[in-house]
């Protein structure tokens, strides 16, 4: 289980805290849907949709009796294997069903006052995602091309529709293509299935691997998912760094506290109590700027 909260009404005595007042003190309940819905390993193509999200539904009032605010759901559109190499984020994973057992889960969970959060992989896609196939398939000149960060070969022969340009990835996976945050289309894209999501009824996102990314691109793309949907929660996950940074110049309402979680795993596995201080100290100071999401076992 995930907890996260952010949201204050602006006081006097100090500033304005982001994030809208109904996750200030939500509880999530972080689940990942491949896994716990029994869903294949690897999608092949062209099987059938299996209609899984459905047996989600037959946990919510499970839920609500643990006293949760929401599902905080790992990676739910389609992908090549594990949800975080995706390769459609407008389509549902075919493993877990299709836009109606979304609408479904969405309005059950609605019906118990519980909030979906979804996770958005917006650092990099999967290799079968139709934007790096075009590269592939055209070359330099494909119209996707401006979406990842690309070398190609200096002899203009290797640089022909069919051959590979060398190019970023996420933390050596070379299966996972990082996508180039610089590019206007990019934000575009992101910005775009943000809002398509909202639209349908989710709450809140998580940013995953958002400290891979500039905060650049997320303060733009949060702008322009606020000015649609102004009572979205948007939380990115970040490791380590100036947390209150990353929140204020992302334009994020929160972070993953990661640092106090580690604390107290040191505080119960190797007795190390000032590890655990030191970072009760830091949270205390994180929460004049933000809410930290924090995570509590």
């Amino acid at each position: 289980m995930m907890e996260g909260g952010a949201g204050a009404t602006p006081s006097s005595s100090g500033p304005t805290i982001p994030g809208p007042s109904w996750v200030r003190h939500a509880i999530w309940w972080h689940v990942y849907p491949l896994g716990f819905t029994g869903a294949e390993s690897t999608r092949e193509a062209g099987a059938p949709v299996h209609h899984r999200l459905g047996h989600l539904q037959s946990w919510l009032d499970y839920a609500v009796e643990l006293g949760v605010s929401g599902l905080a759901l790992g990676p739910i559109f389609a992908s090549e294997t594990h949800g975080y190499d995706t390769t459609d984020h407008f389509r549902i994973d075919p493993r877990l069903g299709d836009d109606a057992d979304f609408d479904a889960l969405v309005d059950a969970a609605g019906r118990r006052g519980l909030r979906i959060m979804l996770d958005g992989v917006f650092n990099h896609v999967g290799r079968s995602h139709p934007a790096f196939r075009r590269v592939l398939d055209e070359g330099p000149v494909a119209d996707t091309a401006s979406w990842f960060r690309l070398r190609w070969p200096r002899d203009a022969a290797d640089r022909r529709p069919g051959s590979e340009p060398d190019y970023d990835d996420f933390e050596g996976h070379h299966h996972l293509v990082a996508l180039d945050h610089s590019s206007p289309a990019v934000i575009d894209h992101v910005a775009a299935v943000m809002n398509h999501w909202l639209d349908r009824g989710a709450a809140a996102w998580r940013l995953d691997a958002a400290y891979t990314v500039p905060t650049q691109f997320w303060a733009q793309v949060a702008d322009r998912v606020r000015a649609r949907h102004p009572d979205a929660y948007l939380m990115g996950e970040v490791i380590h760094g100036d947390y209150a940074a990353f929140v204020r110049d992302g334009h994020l309402d929160a972070v993953t506290q990661y640092e106090l979680w580690k604390a107290v795993w040191s505080s119960l596995n190797d007795h190390n109590f000032h590890e655990l201080a030191h970072a009760l100290n830091r949270h205390d100071e994180f929460l004049t700027h933000f809410v930290p999401y924090t995570l509590p076992g």
